[in-house]
């Protein structure tokens, strides 16, 4: 899924003029910061699109070519920094014709409604007046007014690719079943302590391992048919988990993808997982008890695998040791140690050869 930018030109990529109209060289001067904000959100996997009112744009009191030479300039620059644009749409209308094709109306961009392969979640509007806010609100995608001196606004360019390119990657799932009620709630980009309750005080245990150690804000609430068995609140909280961690990572998009070996006094615990997309999980170990605290030692593995399959991930999971409070606790910290290492932001590239996770 792509995100589309929407941009302004006037007033948003190069500064406007007293007169308001672009129609010469030497007018062409560019607003500050754009360059390198639109660089960040392109490597963020961004798309751009220049959406504009032009007054009058092909009648005598504004030529064609006055428009022409200026733009293509300005398309020069861009493109020789790095940056390119999707599509450039111009409405040359006067604002009293009211046509659907002058901001706020989007008829200019009605053919990406029908594109499926946009992200209109993260897809959003940056202009320097009112028009391009409402624009943003037809279109139901978040808006970004720049701050300008005629206008007003309160947002400059970095501000908005920070906002944009280093969104915190957050996800709240709420899961209901005959047997579970579970909501899960997770920020990759906040250390907190985690809050956890499950009605099983050692599984609340282990996952709070999983927050701590894994380094992201967790919060955990379930409401089980423990009065059966504790094995519908592990599975579904480990389901309702995997899927959150899925819908906070988004694209992946700069993870670190792989990641943990984890000593615990006589115990030895390995992670390896791989956010992959490909959800498949491998176990190596035993448990003598059949109960650690109030967890069944069974249903260890089956969490993990429940956590893999709604999660996309690949983990091979392996532990050894003679105290089996010491393996599944140490089970625990190697996979969020391991967690820690492939959620951590990298950069902005996607690490697949693939092109996809």
């Amino acid at each position: 899924m792509t995100p589309i930018l929407f941009i302004d030109r006037d007033g948003t990529l190069i500064e406007e003029p007293a007169d308001f109209q672009i129609d010469a060289y030497e007018k062409i001067r560019f607003v500050r910061g754009c360059i390198p904000a639109l660089l960040k959100l392109r490597d963020a996997g961004y798309q751009f699109v220049i959406v504009s009112n032009q007054d009058g744009l092909g009648t005598d009191k504004y030529p064609q070519a006055s428009f022409d030479g200026p733009n293509d300039l300005m398309l020069q620059i861009f493109e020789s920094q790095g940056i390119g644009f999707r599509e450039v749409l111009v409405d040359g209308s006067w604002p009293e014709e009211n046509k659907i094709t002058r901001k706020p109306g989007i008829g200019l961009v009605l053919h990406y409604l029908q594109d499926r392969s946009i992200d209109w979640k993260r897809s959003a509007m940056v202009g320097d007046r009112e028009t391009d806010m409402k624009f943003a609100d037809n279109l139901r995608i978040r808006g970004f007014q720049l701050k300008t001196p005629q206008f007003g606004g309160q947002w400059d360019w970095a501000g908005i690719a920070h906002e944009l390119a280093d969104a915190p990657r957050r996800a709240v799932v709420q899961r209901d079943t005959k047997e579970t009620r579970i909501r899960v709630e997770v920020d990759l980009d906040r250390v907190t302590d985690p809050a956890i309750n499950t009605g099983l005080p050692f599984f609340d245990h282990m996952l709070e391992q999983i927050g701590k150690h894994g380094g992201f804000a967790l919060d955990i609430r379930s409401d089980g048919d423990l009065h059966i068995d504790e094995h519908h609140t592990v599975e579904d909280t480990g389901l309702a988990l995997g899927q959150a961690l899925r819908e906070a990572l988004g694209d992946k998009r700069g993870i670190g993808r792989y990641g943990f070996t984890l000593p615990m006094d006589e115990t030895l615990a390995t992670a390896a997982l791989d956010f992959s997309g490909r959800p498949y999980f491998v176990f190596d170990g035993e448990f003598k008890r059949e109960r650690v605290g109030d967890l069944p030692t069974e249903l260890v593995p089956h969490f993990f695998r429940s956590l893999c399959d709604a999660s996309g991930l690949n983990l091979n999971l392996s532990v050894h040791g003679d105290n089996d409070h010491h393996k599944v606790e140490a089970c625990f910290k190697s996979l969020a140690r391991a967690l820690r290492q492939a959620i951590r932001r990298e950069g902005a590239e996607l690490p697949s050869t693939k092109g996809a996770l």
